[in-house]
C-alpha cells in the first residue's frame, strides 16, 4: 500500500515522502496514529501542489535573506559607553542591545538569538559580529564602540 508520510517516521522516511509499506503496517500503525495518509490520486495531487508552494516560499525567503545580508554587511552600528583609563568598558554591549539597535536601523525585526557573540563586547574599538540569518547566510556586522564623554 502506498502512503504519504505526514510526520517523520524513524527508519521509514521524512514528512512529505511517498512510501510503499505493507497493508497491515499502514492500516494498523501509520494511519491510526496520524503518521501517514493513504496515497490516493487526490492526495498525491495535493502533495505536489504543497511541494511547489513550499519551494516557491523557500526561494522567496532565500532572496529576502540575501538582500537583508547585503544591508547588514554595509551597516555600522556605533555605541557610546563609559570606559576606564584603557580600552576596557565599565559595562558591556550585549547581543540584545545590538539586536535592538540593528532592528531600529534596518526597520526589520532581528532576533537577538541570531547574533553570535562568544561573549559580550567589553572593549572600545571596532568589532565584527556574525549574524546567522540562515544556515548558509551569515553576514558580519561592524560594531563600533566609542568612549562616552
Amino acid at each position: 500500500m502506498k502512503v504519504i508520510l505526514v510526520q517523520d517516521v524513524p527508519s521509514l522516511g521524512k514528512a512529505g515522502e511517498v512510501k510503499n509499506v505493507s497493508d497491515g503496517y499502514a492500516r494498523n500503525f501509520l494511519i491510526p496514529r496520524g503518521l501517514a495518509r493513504a496515497a490516493t490520486e487526490g492526495e498525491l495531487r495535493q502533495l505536489e501542489q504543497y511541494k511547489r508552494t513550499a519551494a516557491k516560499q523557500a526561494r522567496q525567503s532565500l532572496e529576502n535573506a540575501k538582500a537583508l545580508a547585503e544591508r547588514i554587511a554595509q551597516t555600522t552600528l556605533t555605541f557610546k559607553a563609559h570606559a576606564g583609563e584603557g580600552t576596557k568598558l565599565y559595562g558591556s554591549i550585549t547581543a540584545a542591545e545590538i539586536a535592538d539597535k540593528l532592528s531600529a536601523e534596518l526597520g526589520k525585526e532581528i532576533d537577538r538569538r541570531k547574533i553570535h557573540l562568544d561573549a559580550p563586547i567589553k572593549q572600545l574599538g571596532s568589532h565584527r559580529v556574525p549574524i546567522r540569518l540562515t544556515a548558509e547566510i551569515v553576514p558580519e556586522l561592524t560594531v563600533l564602540v566609542e568612549r562616552e564623554e
